[in-house]
């Protein structure tokens, strides 16, 4: 990578503002105090390393989770500046990690020529919130070593002994009185770390958990970048070509992208600004989405794919089945907001597009196989796209005619306030008779479901509009699917799956699922989609109440507990239930609907692009990638009903 040639000392280090709100307020800084907010430490310290890299200095990070929950990040990058900073009259490496906004990132003048840590608040936040922090810099010859405790310096910044390499190590402690829990997630961090080298060509990062009797490790080095991502989120798909189509651009905005066609129905665009993930896109993936729909319009036209000449290709059919991942470098990025998730510098818009229609155009007409390919899954997405239309056109004129508009199984809830209505889906009539005699009928609504749901990982959309067993879903839930949802207009705060806790019921909840993640994404990230629990086991004893068990250990737990109280197991009856139909009404009440006693499970999206791929491989069409999972996970599997 091309070093950008520029003085990196104390005078590149400026100060913004002190940092006493911090630990007052730490949710402004990093988003919460929850594990996501403790994941933020991390990465704060770790954007920095990567900013090493991308201006060319640093080749390998090394993070480890020590014993105790203890962060250790190593760099090999130039080393924070030691000597003395102007304005400060401190060190400029504790200027950095006790000042708010103190960075070599701010300003035409600034230590780096692009950066992902726009606010140069990290270390000094990540300081400050942590019970003990410890930095060790090697530069100019010599290893610097000061320990701070909560924000606050308890050993200045001295030379330790000589060196001739460079960089900097970070350990510190987060702090147990903020955070609610103190326990990294290794796979969290494996991912966004999996993340930042497929970014980064050729940054080697090493993650390591040494907790535990076993130790994980994971080593991540993409020599091809954007092309190695693609081929990543694409492992679990049928491609329409090889390779990706790879374009890049270097300048005052540098520009990567790849891109590669496969037979699925939905597309999975990706964009980053300065190695942020911009997860709401921006002026980028516009200049992008532009230049892609005109380029294949032009080809599509050019040689005879469109049989009317008058008709485009839409942007929709176009991207139908794409997986792209778009990094941009800019300067001083401008994002609409403090989240960083959506990027609004207009020149970008034209820099890509100008880009992307060159380059992609040329692709195309050197690889007249692979266009060919790629247009005539357009030509497909086009065709479906009408008769979804009129699909959709003949369900409104359906539903527009008669004199309610709700499914006719679904027994709705008195209630119309949406934030206080949740509505159960079931499996089975027989379950779904007994939610509606025990549930609450002023804000539970139930709609049973029977038989196997549609696979849309394996179906267009025009397949969903109609379908016996989706309808009833989309109309109950109220918003409309895919480009035409509409959040606002759901019509229950609570949309909760209740399945058997068997194989079937674990598939219809993988089907419905795939449905709200492909055609109801909003309703999974506002958090509105629920899983019930319902019990495994029922306990019972003449002249004692029922005990309910949701897991194998809650049932040893109890019987531990009953034979301390002197009950012995064999005076106990057990009684597995292996589906909802076997519970009463009063029973599937205070269980499983009983909002004082129920266990919810909510269903987050913490990781789009992982759940994408575990979406592809259970539900698509490759064989091959579900029975590795199965092989890989069939050790795990207890309470299998065959």
């Amino acid at each position: 990578m091309e070093k950008f040639e520029h003085e990196y000392n104390a005078e590149q280090i400026q100060v913004l503002e002190g940092l006493e709100a911090v630990r007052k307020r730490p949710g402004m800084y990093i988003g919460s105090v929850s594990i996501r907010g403790l994941h933020h430490l991390v990465y704060e310290i770790v954007d920095n390393c990567v900013d090493e890299a991308l201006a060319g200095y640093c080749k390998n990070i090394h993070v480890k989770i020590e014993p105790g929950n203890i962060i250790n990040v190593e760099d090999d990058g130039r080393g924070i500046p030691v000597d003395i900073h102007p304005k400060t009259g401190i060190s400029a490496a504790e200027t950095v990690y006790t000042k708010l906004h103190a960075g070599g990132k701010f300003g035409g003048d600034s230590g780096y020529k692009v950066s992902g840590g726009l606010h140069g608040v990290g270390a000094s936040v990540v300081n400050a919130l942590s019970d003990w922090t410890e930095v060790t810099i090697q530069r100019d010859g010599g290893i610097y070593k000061m320990k701070f405790e909560r924000g606050k310096i308890t050993q200045k910044l001295e030379r330790i002994g000589d060196s001739d390499k460079t960089g900097t190590t970070v350990r510190f402690l987060a702090d147990g009185s903020i955070f609610e829990t103190l326990d990294y997630e290794f796979e969290v961090l494996e991912t966004r770390f999996r993340e930042m080298a497929f970014l980064t060509k050729g940054l080697h990062i090493v993650l390591e958990d040494l907790r535990g009797e076993t130790p994980k490790k994971a080593d991540f080095c993409f020599e091809g970048g954007l092309n190695s991502f693609v081929e990543y989120l694409n492992k679990t798909k049928e491609k329409l070509h090889d390779k990706p189509i790879y374009i890049e651009k270097d300048g005052e905005f540098p520009v990567e992208i790849a891109i590669q066609y496969t037979t699925a129905y939905s597309e999975t665009i990706l964009t980053f600004v300065n190695n942020i993930n911009t997860i709401e896109g921006g002026t980028h993936l516009e200049g992008f989405k532009r230049a892609l729909t005109k380029v294949f319009n032009d080809y599509a036209k050019s040689h005879n794919f469109l049989k009317d000449k008058d008709n485009n290709l839409q942007g929709d059919d176009i991207r139908e089945g794409i997986t792209a991942v778009i990094s941009v470098k800019v300067k001083e990025p401008q994002f609409e907001g403090q989240t960083k998730t959506k990027l609004g510098n207009s020149e970008v818009t034209g820099i890509v597009q100008s880009m992307v229609n060159e380059s992609l155009s040329t692709f195309l007409e050197e690889n007249p196989a692979v266009a060919k390919s790629i247009l005539e899954k357009c030509v497909s997405a086009a065709r479906a796209r009408e008769a979804a239309r009129k699909a959709r056109e003949l369900v409104r004129r359906k539903s527009a005619l008669e004199t309610t508009t709700l499914p006719g199984k679904l027994a709705d809830c008195s209630s119309k306030i949406p934030e206080e209505c949740e509505v159960y889906i079931v499996e089975g009539d027989s379950a779904g008779g007994s939610a509606k005699q025990g549930r609450d009928r002023r804000f539970q609504a139930i709609l049973p479901l029977w038989g196997k749901m549609l696979n849309v990982e394996k179906s267009r959309a025009d397949k969903i509009y109609g379908n016996d067993k989706l309808n009833p879903v989309i109309i109950a839930v109220g918003a409309g699917i895919g480009a035409d949802f509409d959040i606002t207009k759901i019509r229950y705060g609570k949309v909760i799956i209740m399945a058997d806790a068997d194989v079937d019921g674990a598939h219809i909840r993988t089907l419905l699922l795939t449905f709200f993640f492909r055609y109801m994404r909003p309703l999974i990230e506002n958090g509105n989609v629920y899983l019930a629990q319902p019990p495994l086991y029922k306990l019972s004893k003449r002249g004692m109440d029922d005990i309910y068990c949701y897991t194998d250990e809650d049932l040893a737990n109890a019987y531990k507990d009953l034979e301390e109280k002197g009950i012995p197991r064999d005076q106990l009856g057990l009684q597995r239930y292996k589906g909802l139909g076997e519970m009463n009404p009063e029973q599937l009440w205070e269980t499983t609907m009983d909002p004082a006693r129920r266990i919810l499970i909510q269903v987050k999206l913490d990781d789009a692009i992982e759940a994408d791929k575990t979406f592809s491989m259970l539900m698509g069409d490759q064989v091959e990638p579900r029975r590795e999972f199965i092989e890989q996970n069939a050790k795990f599997v207890k309470n299998l009903d065959i």
